[in-house]
């Protein structure tokens, strides 16, 4: 249950960095919701392959810390590509200085 509250905050906070970055809020937040399964089976099946299925409560903290590592990577994704540019911007820049 605390895992799915803490994806709603997550997921949340990647919304709103997508809409600083001019993109759709609602395919970046099923991005994340996919990348955390996709990390978090994927640290599940790496943790029984090392660590046998003896401790699962081991396993499935495994799998939780891998499933953040899925959205810290969409996280990054994000972050690398360029914001949007506003009204704003355009006025403190000016005009002047678009020309070549």
């Amino acid at each position: 249950m605390i895992e799915i509250i803490l994806l709603y905050f997550l997921t949340k906070s990647i919304g709103e960095l997508a809409v600083r970055k001019g993109l759709p809020r609602g395919r970046w937040k099923l991005i994340t919701v996919m990348a955390w399964i996709l990390f978090e089976i994927t640290g599940l099946i790496i943790g029984m392959a090392f660590f046998g299925t003896g401790n699962l409560y081991g396993l499935l903290a495994f799998g939780i810390v891998c499933a953040f590592g899925g959205y810290l990577t969409v996280k990054y994704t994000l972050e690398k590509k360029p914001d949007e540019n506003t009204d704003e911007d355009i006025n403190r820049i000016g005009t002047d200085q678009l020309r070549p």
